[in-house]
Formats: structure tokens, C-alpha cells, sequence
């Protein structure tokens, strides 16, 4: 059978040196759903980029349907038949969701009502409901992520190319994308799927290329592989796992550094109260639409409608992130690149932009550069960050590097309680490890640590204690240690109301 795709020894190095690729072989057949896999660094972007006809390789050739191609422009690759859900999800925010479903489509002239009958066909082909008059800037990035699906179907794609598709999607939404892309591959869609989550590419996929330092370093199928010779193909080794302990409870009598009484925001949080003292790292799970992203942004300030009190060390925090910060606070969001990094920026100029009155000249008004960057390279050694120096733009660093940039640019500010959104969300099994090492660090150097994430067993492997959230309000709060990953889910997600409503609720 002749592949849809065929790459042959396809390279590249950047004008700075940097080899990319370095002689990749992928071959994807028609109606298929194959794997790729890598660390964070691995080559798994710049070779999506190439699909898409954002990067042109320095080497090798690319075939489709059995015809040698040159695609030197995203509209090129569309034109013929490739469409990518980039882990970004490069959605108009202005525009509603119908707008954007159907933004490729140059010159069409139907009546909107024509439009909203295909948009709800397509959006029962994937199983999922939506506006059509939804602004997508107004949408959870969960929902976001669907929308980008829906426009990929409306593109008739023979190849469909998904960067971490599921990163930020409850399990919910997470089934109903594994379900899609059965049905489509099943009627002859082809999918290139990459991902973090390898429990999900060795369930849905049917071959799987690793690459590592820009080469492939396995390609077999799927059914060959287990998760354990997944790993040691990604990282080049046995991964040597957490002891996945929950982190000690400090002592009773330690006073709490972080004191939240009665936060609540209409239509987003109800009548929030906890603490956490000093070194302690608590858990919020919850799943997509529970308001985990909410309250951490209206611990931080960012909500002007919340209402109830936020104390650090018994100082109060107003109701803006200039005041959050000031009392030693520090955030992580979610969304990275929209709002976590200057992506434009240089490593140096994100690292510092929290602390720059400590690295100024001139009664500290002036910055000196030099320090800045000073201060960039102790972070990239610090942190392991995977870049040429502190001059890398942050748009050219992998997922896992890029969100090492967002926690540097806190570890000199001061703070001391951090609030981390999905702090692994996206990127591979080596950085996870780095960033979990990374939380662990700062809770034993004294800091208190709120981690909200949809990854229970992510939770119980750091937290001590779990908050569960659902719907704007603590429904249970568990210790990590009595606790399991099935209890959570179900109090996550109302199915296990009894227990709820009982003594520890």
C-alpha cells in the first residue's frame, strides 16, 4: 500500500546552528492513527511545523499520495489535504465559533443558517455541542480545543495532525476525541498523534514513531510497545520513578502563610475557605468547568468581582495581581503562552521582568541589562532549561522549557505562596519529572504551594492534601494518604453525592 506521508532523511538546522532534525524516516498510511512521541526538544514540533508547511526542511524529501511535494506555506498543506490542531489552538478570539470552524474556506458566500446546520453536523460526527454565536475568546481552553477539532473536520482532511490534543481536556471531552478519531480513521481520515499521555497513544494508536536529539529511535507498532519501552525509547534509559510519596504535613502548630475565608465571585466560585501553612502543598481537583483556573486567579488578584478575604502572613490582598505580588504571591496560569510568557521576548527578558527594580542601577529605576542576563543564565542552570543562552527567543523552546521560563521568572521575585495551574500540562514524561522535583523544592524550602489539576494522579503524587471542586465550591477535602484517584473522580464529578454530603464533605 502506497503511504499517504513519507518522509525520507528530512533535516533541519536553523540559521543559529540549532539541529532540529537530523534525517527523519515516517511513513503514514491512509485511514491510520500513528503515534509520535519524543521528549521536549525531541524534534516533535519543528516536524509537525514542516507538515504544515510553516518550516521548509534543509534536507530530505517529502512524498504525498506517492507524489514528491514542496509545501513552503500553511496553505499549501491545507490545499492539500493536511489540517494541524496545534497544542496552542491558534483560534481568532474575536470571531465566534462558527466564524472560526469555518475560517479556511475563502470566497464562500452561504447564509449563516446554512452554515450552523454543517457546524451541527459535524459537531454531532465528534459528539460535542456548541454555540455557533460563542465568541471563542469567551470559551475555557478546554472547549477552545474542541472548537479547533470541529475545524479540522471542516476542512475534509486526509490527514489530521494533533499536537496534544487532550492536554487540557477533562476525561469526559477526552473520550469523545478518542471516539472521533476512531470514526474518522475507521472511514479512511488519517491521524498523526502526539502526545504526552502514553497510556492514550498505546490506546489508540496503530504504529508508533519515538524520536530523541532530532532521530528516530523506534518505530514499530503499537502493539509491540508497553509504557515501559516507551520510556526508556524517549529519555534514552530507564526512568527512575518517583517514589510518588504525598509531601509531609507540616506540624499543628505551624501558623498558616496563606488564609482564604469566604472567597466567592457570582457565577464562578461560592464560598471558598482553607489555609495552608508553610511547606504544605495542597491539592484542588476538579474537573473541566469546575472553577480550578477561577479561584486561583481571584487568589491572585485577578477577579475584580470576588468578594470575601485572601491573607498572606495575615496581610491582606487586594483585589489585583499588583497587590497579590506584593504580598509574595505568584502565579502559573494555565495558558503559558497567552498568559504566563512574552512569547516575542527573550529568555532573559521573561526571567527578569518580575524583579527588576532588584537588578536596576540608578536608585533602582534603570535596568542593567547585563545583570538581567546574569540572572537569565542562573536560571537556565538552574532550572535544566534546554536553550542556546538567554538570548533564545521563548517561542522557540519546547512546552517543558518554555514552562521552566514561567517558574524562573518567580523564584526571584520573593514570593512566597505560589498558585500552579496544570503545571505539567503539555509537556513530556523528563520535564514532568523536573517540574514535580521543581514544586517539591519550593515547598521544602518553605514556600506554601496551591496545585490546581485534572490529573488526579498527578495530585496525589505531590499534594498532601486534596480540595475537591466542583462547580465553584469545595464539595470534600481529603488527606492524599486516605485517598485514591477513583474517589476523587467521583467527587469530582457529582457520582458520589452520598459521600459528598456526608461528615467529611
Amino acid at each position: 500500500m502506497t503511504a499517504l506521508l513519507s518522509m525520507q532523511d528530512v533535516r533541519k538546522q536553523f540559521p543559529n546552528g540549532t539541529v532540529a532534525l537530523a534525517g527523519v524516516d515516517l511513513d503514514v498510511q491512509p485511514g491510520s492513527v500513528h503515534g509520535l512521541v519524543g521528549a521536549n526538544g525531541a524534534g516533535k514540533s519543528t516536524l509537525i511545523k514542516i507538515l504544515a508547511g510553516a518550516l521548509t526542511p534543509t534536507g530530505g524529501s517529502v512524498a504525498w499520495q506517492g507524489e514528491p511535494v514542496t509545501w513552503r506555506t500553511p496553505a499549501d498543506a491545507q490545499t492539500s489535504g493536511v489540517a494541524t490542531i496545534y497544542q496552542h489552538i491558534p483560534l481568532a478570539p474575536t470571531l465566534s465559533v462558527l466564524e472560526n470552524v469555518f475560517l479556511a474556506r475563502r470566497g464562500w458566500r452561504r447564509k449563516p443558517r446554512e452554515l450552523e446546520g454543517e457546524l451541527a453536523a459535524l459537531s454531532a460526527r465528534l459528539g460535542y455541542a456548541v454555540d455557533p454565536y460563542a465568541l471563542v475568546g469567551d470559551l475555557a481552553i478546554g472547549a477552545r480545543q474542541m472548537v479547533a477539532i470541529l475545524q479540522a473536520l471542516a476542512q475534509q482532511a486526509r490527514l489530521v495532525v494533533m499536537d496534544e490534543p487532550t492536554a487540557s481536556l477533562s476525561q469526559g471531552e477526552r473520550q469523545v476525541v478518542f471516539d472521533a478519531v476512531r470514526r474518522l480513521s475507521a472511514d479512511g481520515t488519517a491521524f498523526l498523534y502526539v502526545s504526552h499521555f502514553l497510556d492514550e497513544v498505546l490506546d489508540l494508536t496503530d504504529r508508533v514513531t519515538v524520536l530523541r536529539d532530532g532521530r528516530v529511535v523506534a518505530d514499530a507498532p503499537t502493539a509491540e510497545f508497553d509504557e515501559d519501552r516507551l520510556v526508556r525509547a524517549i529519555v534514552g534509559k530507564d526512568l527512575l520513578r518517583a517514589t510518588r510519596e504525598p509531601s509531609p504535613e507540616p506540624s499543628d502548630g505551624e501558623p498558616p502563610l496563606l488564609e482564604v475565608e469566604r472567597l466567592a465571585s457570582p457565577g464562578r466560585l461560592n464560598d471558598i475557605s482553607f489555609t495552608v501553612r508553610p511547606g504544605e502543598i495542597i491539592g484542588v481537583a476538579g474537573l473541566l468547568g469546575s472553577g480550578r483556573s477561577e479561584l486561583l486567579h481571584a487568589l491572585f488578584g485577578a477577579d475584580p468581582d470576588a468578594t470575601g478575604s485572601v491573607r498572606v502572613a495575615g496581610r491582606t490582598v487586594g483585589r489585583s495581581p499588583g497587590s497579590a505580588m506584593d504580598c509574595g504571591m505568584a502565579l502559573v496560569p494555565e495558558d503559558r503562552t497567552r498568559q504566563g510568557l512574552f512569547a516575542d521576548f527573550e529568555i532573559w527578558r521573561n526571567v527578569t521582568i518580575t524583579s527588576l527594580p532588584d537588578l536596576a542601577t540608578l536608585r533602582r529605576t534603570v535596568p542593567d541589562r547585563e545583570r538581567e542576563r546574569d540572572r537569565a543564565r542562573e536560571a537556565i542552570a538552574k532550572l535544566g532549561i534546554k536553550a542556546q543562552g538567554p538570548e533564545s527567543v521563548v517561542s522557540e523552546l519546547s512546552g517543558g522549557n518554555a514552562q521552566k521560563v514561567v517558574f524562573a521568572k518567580w523564584l526571584f521575585s520573593g514570593a512566597r505562596v505560589f498558585l500552579l495551574d496544570e503545571p505539567t500540562s503539555g509537556i513530556d514524561v523528563g520535564a514532568k519529572a523536573d517540574i514535580v522535583e521543581l514544586v517539591q523544592g519550593l515547598a521544602a524550602e518553605g514556600a506554601a504551594v496551591v496545585v490546581a489539576d485534572s490529573e488526579f494522579e498527578e495530585l496525589l503524587g505531590v499534594a498532601s492534601r486534596v480540595l475537591v471542586l466542583r462547580r465553584g465550591r469545595i464539595v470534600a477535602e481529603r488527606r492524599a494518604a486516605d485517598t485514591s484517584e477513583h474517589e476523587l473522580v467521583l467527587l469530582a464529578s457529582g457520582r458520589n453525592d452520598k459521600e459528598v454530603n456526608g461528615v467529611r464533605a
